[in-house]
């Protein structure tokens, strides 16, 4: 797999904290990726408004907690205020789909909807990065955050596959099927099974949330809905394996 030259942060690498108001409306104003911003209930001013405001623009998720959930996390003045940088860079999805056809290959995305858990998250990534996936797709609230957790379970696969965050998933969909991808989600209401799609075909495949499944706002903007054929009386499966499942029938096809 031949991904854009970008630089992967180490795993050893610990999450940075940015902390105060002025501190963290710099930090976004430059232009600093910024995973989460915790903000203490309760907080009130000018400042604070203005911060809002960025954080609403660049649609960086928020938390309110209380203060001592803040002061769990630092002795500083963080005046009620605390942003976390991620532990890797994020990719951007246009820069990678161009790289990717540039160089003759066939483009193969993962999105993840709804996925919230660390772990699976994690375990994703490892099979994603086995399988040759160019690119893992994260809304930027309601997702699993990028963690030692979550590090850890990949076994080192975060730091060498892209992830991109987006405001919208259906936005970043719909840019993929611009570019000439067909959107595959993986859904147990689907009919056609998921050894009867075509995945040779330049394709973003979509997998939800174990509890919820992929959000009926994703399923209409599919193009192909598949199940994995299941045998067993419990008819369902961890979302990192199913999700493992279909990116393997992907590289079966591709082989």
């Amino acid at each position: 797999m031949n991904h854009s030259t970008q630089s992967f942060a180490s795993a050893a690498q610990q999450p940075q904290l940015i902390v105060g108001l002025r501190p963290v409306i710099e930090a976004i104003q430059a232009g600093r990726e910024i995973e989460r911003v915790l903000i203490k209930t309760g907080l009130d001013g000018d400042l604070f408004r203005s911060l809002l405001d960025l954080l609403h623009a660049r649609h960086i998720p928020i938390q309110y907690v209380p203060a001592e959930k803040l002061n769990s996390l630092t002795t500083a003045n963080h005046q009620g205020v605390a942003a976390f940088i991620p532990l890797i860079p994020y990719a951007d999805l246009d820069n990678i789909i161009i790289d990717v056809t540039e160089k003759g290959g066939v483009p193969l995305v993962l999105l993840l909807d709804g996925v919230t858990d660390v772990r699976n998250f994690g375990a994703i990534a490892r099979s994603a990065e086995c399988a040759g996936v160019h690119a893992i797709v994260t809304p930027a609230k309601g997702a699993a955050a990028i963690n030692a957790d979550a590090l850890k379970t990949s076994s080192g696969a975060l730091n060498r596959i892209p992830v991109c965050r987006t405001p919208n998933l259906r936005t970043a969909i719909y840019y993929l099927k611009d570019s000439g991808l067909q959107i595959v989600s993986a859904t147990e209401k689907a009919d056609m099974p998921l050894y009867d799609c075509d995945f040779r075909l330049p394709t973003a495949l979509v997998v939800g949330a174990e509890d919820t499944g992929i959000s009926d706002a994703i399923l209409k903007c599919s193009d192909v809905k598949v199940k994995i054929p299941l045998q067993g009386a419990i008819q369902s499966l961890n979302v990192s394996v199913a999700a493992a499942v279909a990116l393997f029938e992907a590289v079966r096809q591709r082989m």
